[in-house]
């Protein structure tokens, strides 16, 4: 169907789908690429958080225990732990950090030998049965930290802490004495660094013990202890290090991993990928609403393009259709591009010699048909010119010397305009002469078979005319209405001025016409062989050839009625013809 279609059509169409084509590949390419680098960012992004909390928090613990480790070792060079510089010594290294809870020491049977701030102990407490208090013994001279829990040291205390230990030998009423130094860290402070970290909306961070896979920190544990939410823990567990996507749940997330040396920790962010690639699918709808802008602008560029282009050949079109019509004056525009220029330059120029051609095969076919009917009028019927010297001589043999010479002068006077120094054109008064003497020839020939009769108007004899325009007119009212007719036959010939024009009537009486035989008669499909061989077709012919189509023979006809005959020409002088027939030649 497109090979029907208007080429601005088809270049718009093609032009369009060609460029929304390269800008939807272009722009998959280009989606594709800034896809995988918001991902490679959100991945890196997440990473340098995670990676940023773990350092702060590696750095915390280690102050931390640096703290814990000069309380450690101020208290095993101690003459004497319960001593009071001791304790003075002790509470100022404690108020240098405010998330220092508390700081006990017991002996290895579990006597408390130190305790700051000075709080009651609960009464059910059983030191030697705490895991960190026998960690500390097994593991001697190693720094433990255990994991966030309520402390269960004190009477009405139950802070959230971290708790730190290590064995020690001090010296105490002048005796070495085995115990363990305990330190209790407001576990807040930790809180208060993973809740800071922003991973979008939705995004959090916890961190997770290594060793034993237990939930250290989480923002939501109350949700986790009530079994209401859930963490992938055991594939946090199989990476020391980097981000990875989970998809085992509903919504995909992206795990970043991250290991706090010092204490054994790992800390994992989770982001959610919707909000991780929010990039991305703002990516996606910008790029959508870009291609579809493209689409536009491509549409109207290629519009203009291809209106531009298929103008002209529409012009070009028209002025085809203007030479298919028989107009050649109007020209191709040599607008546009240039193959289509240099199209319509040819064209024109081909038209110009259509119409060069045209217009002398025109002249040449005028000068043909005018030589054709000058030839045409300056041959006689052979059997015309016997019939009427036969008739002289039949009139010789009877001694009518009168109408012998009538017939004679008539007959070379017939010859004489007939001939006539080859003009075509002659005075009304020589055509009507013409006439005249044809029908005193034709009298004389059918005896009292027809008589005729002249009505002229004076003031137009003097008017031009075409030459043999009326006598073949009365040879056919003869020949096919007076002769065949029973009855005597009138022939009458009138002649006037109307407006501009000339009109002539030849009115017979005779037998009259069928339409069928007056449309072969116009056609020159019967010419008479007794006549002088002008038919009434060519004098139709010569009349609009000399005239314009306007002009010429019109005919009434009633079969037992008669013929009348109309002939109608401008009103022109012989100088006013002979100029326009040199004009037409």
């Amino acid at each position: 169907m497109i090979n029907r279609k208007s080429i601005q059509f088809i270049l718009t169409v093609s032009i369009t789908i060609f460029s929304v084509f390269i800008i939807l590949l272009v722009s998959v390419v280009l989606y594709g690429r800034f896809s995988a680098t918001a991902q490679e960012n959100a991945f890196r992004n997440s990473q340098q958080i995670v990676d940023q909390v773990s350092y702060n928090l590696e750095n915390y613990i280690e102050v931390t225990s640096d703290l814990f480790n000069m309380m450690h070792h101020s208290i095993g060079q101690s003459a004497d732990v319960k001593s009071d510089g001791m304790r003075r010594q002790l509470e100022s290294m404690m108020s240098t950090r405010s998330d220092t809870v508390s700081l006990t020491l017991f002996d290895d049977k579990g006597q408390l030998l130190i305790d700051l701030p000075n709080v009651e102990l609960k009464e059910t407490l059983k030191v030697t049965e705490e895991g960190w208090f026998r960690s500390a013994l097994d593991s001697a001279g190693h720094l433990s930290i255990s994991l966030p829990h309520v402390q269960n040291l004190y009477k009405q205390q139950f802070r959230w802490v971290v708790s730190m230990s290590k064995s020690i030998t001090v010296q105490h009423q002048g005796k070495q004495v085995h115990g363990v130094l305990l330190m209790d860290v407001n576990f807040n402070t930790i809180d208060e660094l993973s809740e800071r970290v922003s991973l979008g909306q939705k995004g959090y961070v916890y961190m997770l013990d290594e060793s034993a896979g237990n939930i250290v920190y989480h923002p939501q544990l109350e949700l986790i202890y009530a079994k209401l939410k859930e963490e992938n823990v055991e594939l946090a567990l199989k990476h020391t290090y980097g981000s990875f996507i989970d998809d085992s749940t509903d919504e995909a997330k992206m795990i970043s991993v991250q290991t706090i040396g010092n204490v054994g920790w790992k800390v994992v962010g989770v982001s959610y990928l919707d909000e991780v690639m929010t990039t991305s699918g703002q990516l996606n709808r910008s790029m959508s609403k870009l291609v579809i802008g493209l689409a536009l602008i491509v549409f109207l560029l290629s519009s203009l393009v291809a209106r531009r282009i298929s103008r002209p050949i529409k012009r070009l079109e028209l002025s085809m259709k203007s030479v298919e019509r028989g107009d050649f004056n109007l020209a191709a525009s040599g607008e546009g591009p240039l193959e289509i220029k240099r199209l319509a330059d040819r064209y024109n120029i081909m038209i110009g010699t259509i119409k060069q051609l045209m217009e002398r095969i025109v002249r040449e076919q005028e000068s043909k048909r005018k030589y054709e009917l000058e030839a045409l009028q300056a041959q006689i019927n052979p059997h015309f010119l016997y019939n009427t010297l036969n008739t002289v001589v039949r009139m010789v043999g009877m001694n009518k010397n009168e109408e012998v010479i009538t017939t004679i002068t008539s007959l070379s006077k017939l010859f004489r305009i007939s001939i006539g120094k080859g003009k075509s054109l002659i005075t009304l008064a020589d055509e009507m002469e013409h006439a005249r003497n044809y029908l005193v020839i034709q009298h004389m020939r059918f005896k009292n078979k027809f008589d005729y009769s002249f009505d002229l108007q004076q003031e137009a004899l003097s008017l031009a005319t075409l030459k043999l325009i009326v006598q073949p007119l009365i040879e056919n009212a003869l020949v096919h209405g007076i002769e065949p007719s029973v009855d005597k036959g009138h022939i009458a010939i009138s002649m006037r001025l109307e407006g501009s024009d000339i009109v002539i009537k030849i009115v017979d009486n005779g037998l009259g016409m069928s339409e069928e035989r007056l449309g072969k008669i116009l056609t020159g499909a019967v010419i008479s062989s007794k006549g002088s061989g002008v038919g009434v077709m060519n004098v139709q012919e010569r009349i609009r050839l000399f005239f314009g189509p306007t002009y010429g023979l019109h005919f009434e006809s009633e079969q037992e009625v008669g013929t009348t005959v109309t002939i109608r020409f401008p009103a022109l002088t012989l100088q006013q013809a002979e100029g326009g027939e040199k004009h037409n030649g």
